[in-house]
């Protein structure tokens, strides 16, 4: 007898399920914890008041990266942050990780940077896995065939002392799009799509499998955009299964297999995807064609258009809660109904968050502004790489020298301005085209609006001092041209 064909998210929940209770509650093992700065102090003197000790220290892996200054001059040591709540946080993860015997990679580490940049360019993700974290994007990780997700602090606690969480079983949802993306469409214009489509709590109770072949045409960092944002549509989980692109990322990775152990690894790993046959609670077919360059205009991930598009007009709303909500987005946003998105003026430009600051989001970046200028009226644009090997390798390939010849500040690895925990942060009032994952009020700073959108549509604006397409830039600057 053919087994029932069982979905990815069967093959994950069922491989780490310990036991399951008369209500449906279950308990499921954690494989891979990855702790910060910020969700991680209460649960570490938790274990202390009760005695505890981290049960498997190796599975941990630490970073400093919400608060983490993301200029040279305070970097060179934790007593260099200016800010006391930030250097106490940064300090005190320091401590925790020496007295409990965890992997930190901090301040002064090539390898810090973005918990889930880190993760994944180091191995520490690998198909198959459970993978938690005090941080909702954690998501991000499920690009590797892995169940990933956030937890709150004392689950951050609970699963330092037990290597196990309770949890609801999910329901299943796949997301299929067919087809070829077109030029200068990304993973971040797709995802911006979906959630236009579903809403923010379209995929609530769900995890979301990514297939079709667009996205299979996207490389891991496109991928791990994907599932960063299945949050931004209520879901829990993002998924991708693996194939011939996820195992040529990881090959080599620190943490990876190696030798025979790797060709075991990489035989079982290619049975997490979803059976032929599988039944899913929901599925959403729609084509690559369908999808623009996108560009939020309101105060949440679904109040999002192409940038081609205009600012909705709230009275053309029949629900009144709905209208209630657009109305107040635009008034905080001080945009009118009607205005094109190509003509709202931007005062500062992020690059960089644990949605768009890898290699590959940096260099879609340069090759806009590449011969280029920041526009006059940008009072500033930062490019944050995701981590210091990242960092690294964009320099090895020149992108910073292009950044910071445009007039764009090339800055250390941290989360920087996504969520204003820092320095790097917006004013009351100004106005920020940013490649981060939530655009809420204050979250870039209090009274700052934010604009989400792709690298290449955040290079344009850097570019144009205002929203724009790339096709509408005037023509680089050569060094020949230049020259005479």
């Amino acid at each position: 007898m053919n087994p029932t064909p069982q979905t990815l998210l069967d093959k994950l929940w069922q491989s780490h399920l310990i036991d399951r209770s008369e209500d449906g509650e279950c308990l499921i093992y954690v494989d891979r914890h990855l702790v910060y700065e910020v969700t991680s102090p209460q649960a570490f003197e938790g274990l202390r008041l009760a005695g505890r000790r981290a049960w498997r220290p190796e599975t941990v892996i630490a970073v400093a990266d919400h608060n983490v200054p993301t200029t040279r001059a305070e970097r060179g040591s934790i007593d260099a942050i200016s800010d006391p709540l930030s250097r106490a946080q940064v300090r005190q993860l320091a401590i925790n990780c020496e007295e409990f015997g965890l992997t930190l990679h901090g301040l002064g580490r090539r390898e810090q940077g973005i918990i889930h940049v880190v993760g994944p360019e180091q191995g520490a993700t690998l198909p198959g896995m459970s993978v938690v974290a005090g941080d909702s994007h954690t998501s991000t990780h499920g690009a590797f065939a892995a169940l990933a997700f956030g937890v709150g602090t004392s689950d951050v606690e609970h699963v330092l002392a037990t290597q196990c969480l309770l949890l609801r079983p999910m329901r299943r949802m796949r997301v299929q799009v067919n087809g070829a993306l077109s030029t200068g469409v990304s993973a971040k214009d797709l995802v911006l799509h979906l959630i236009a489509r579903l809403g923010t709590a379209g995929a609530t109770g769900h995890a979301i499998e990514f297939a079709g072949s667009a996205i299979r045409a996207l490389g891991m960092e496109g991928r791990m955009t994907l599932c960063n944002m299945a949050i931004e549509a209520g879901a829990r989980v993002g998924l991708v299964g693996v194939d011939q692109t996820t195992i040529d990322y990881l090959r080599d990775r620190p943490l990876a297999p190696r030798g025979a152990q790797w060709d075991a690894a990489v035989a079982a790993w290619r049975s997490l995807v979803s059976d032929e046959g599988a039944v899913f609670d929901r599925e959403l077919v729609f084509a690559a064609a369908e999808v623009r360059p996108m560009v939020t205009w309101g105060t949440s991930p679904e109040m999002v258009v192409d940038i081609d598009g205009c600012v909705p007009d709230p009275e053309r709303e029949s629900d009144p809660v709905r209208r209630a909500a657009m109305n107040a987005a635009l008034d905080y946003m001080n945009l009118q109904p009607g205005t094109r998105m190509r003509d709202v003026r931007i005062d500062k430009v992020f690059i960089g968050s644990c949605t768009n600051a890898r290699i590959e989001d940096l260099r879609a970046a340069a090759a806009v502004v590449r011969g280029r200028r920041v526009a006059p009226g940008v009072i500033q644009a930062l490019v944050v790489p995701g981590s210091g090997l990242v960092k690294a390798q964009a320099e090895a390939e020149g992108l910073h020298r292009i950044f910071t010849d445009a007039g764009l500040q090339w800055r250390e690895p941290g989360c920087s301005m996504c969520l204003g925990m820092n320095d790097d942060r917006l004013s009351p009032g100004e106005r920020c085209a940013s490649t981060s994952n939530r655009n809420f009020e204050g979250r870039q700073g209090p009274g700052g609006r934010s604009h989400l959108l792709s690298p290449a549509l955040a290079a344009a604006a850097a570019i144009a001092g205002r929203l724009a397409r790339v096709d509408e830039l005037p023509a680089p600057v050569t060094r020949a041209m230049e020259a005479a």
